[in-house]
């Protein structure tokens, strides 16, 4: 008997069931423009429209609504670059709970004022010396307090997944779904989601060139680690694919594309410019894969996930200017 996958379409359409009314069903925005330049119709799904400004609160909802009052009641942990930490704060704040959050100290001012905006207490560490899994443990595990990763969850992933449903049941058949990658929550979700609806569907991954570890990994067939990535997509810094992400990105991903930082400036300049859309390094990605022709074969009918737009208007500025 084949192992029973840890998010299934019914966990997708259950956590839909429950954010709904609190999260942003977001928009899906057309362009002429942008059809011509790819060669496809284009169906951009606007999870910067999305509370906290990025899809990482569909996930964050769905696992904490789902706990204890008894562990409401102590409070939530988290660690992450930024938009899950925006996230998780925002639904402690909504649930009547506290979160605490493990931030990269290099993590953009924006998000890091949001976040504490949001109620949260913050605590820092450095990126590239510390293991911010190993520092959020250990204070959940001090404080009594239930923790909700980033993506190594079901519950995260199947909120995740809300996505691509949502936009499926908006513009029906597609023939690809483009995704941005960091951790592999948002494309397991969506990948999930996806091809329970459309069989037929290919779901194509986008990470940035110096970040390739889902890539590497699909590849080798297991997980493998890459240098801490630097790069201007913060929000898909990773270095290895979650365990269980990668559990069911190898079973319904069908390739990675890789795009430069120039590219991702591009597709943002792209994306104000004849959008009228902010959209931060990592929700530029997929975007950025599709206007450098990344994407092959072509499909007719393309959806991608703007997955988020959390960026200053000095970072900004300083990315699409420079």
């Amino acid at each position: 008997m084949p192992d029973t996958p840890p998010v299934t379409l019914q966990d997708v359409h259950d956590a839909a069931a429950r954010i709904n009314g609190v999260a942003h069903r977001t928009p899906v925005l057309r362009s002429r423009t942008l059809d011509a330049l790819v060669g496809a119709e284009v169906f951009l799904k606007c999870e910067n429209l999305q509370r906290i400004g990025a899809f990482k609160f569909r996930g964050a909802y769905n696992a904490v609504s789902r706990l204890s009052a008894e562990q409401l009641a102590r409070g939530v942990a988290a660690y992450s670059s930024g938009n899950h930490a925006q996230a998780v704060a925002l639904a402690a704040r909504e649930l009547g709970t506290t979160a605490v959050i493990v931030m990269p100290e290099d993590t953009p001012r924006a998000k890091l004022d949001a976040t504490a905006g949001y109620g949260a207490e913050i605590v820092t560490y450095d990126r590239y010396t510390g293991d911010r899994v190993a520092i959020g443990e250990a204070l959940a595990a001090d404080r009594g307090l239930a923790l909700v990763p980033p993506y190594e969850h079901p519950h995260v992933i199947a909120g995740q997944g809300t996505a691509a449903l949502e936009l499926i049941e908006e513009v029906g058949e597609l023939d690809a779904l483009v995704v941005p990658v960091g951790g592999g929550g948002l494309i397991a979700g969506s990948a999930t989601a996806a091809k329970g609806l459309l069989p037929g569907i290919r779901v194509v991954g986008v990470e940035p060139e110096a970040g390739d570890d889902t890539r590497r990994s699909l590849e080798a067939g297991h997980r493998v680690s890459v240098p801490v990535p630097r790069t201007i997509a913060d929000g898909q810094a990773a270095d290895i694919p979650g365990e269980l992400t990668f559990s069911v990105n190898r079973r319904l991903v069908d390739g990675i594309s890789l795009v430069s930082d120039d590219q991702i400036r591009d597709a943002m300049r792209f994306a104000f410019e004849r959008l009228k859309t902010v959209v931060e390094p990592s929700g530029a990605s997929g975007l950025a894969a599709l206007l450098a022709h990344r994407v092959t074969p072509l499909p007719r009918r393309v959806g991608v996930i703007l997955s988020g737009g959390n960026v200053g208007a000095d970072r900004f500025a300083e990315l699409v200017t420079g």
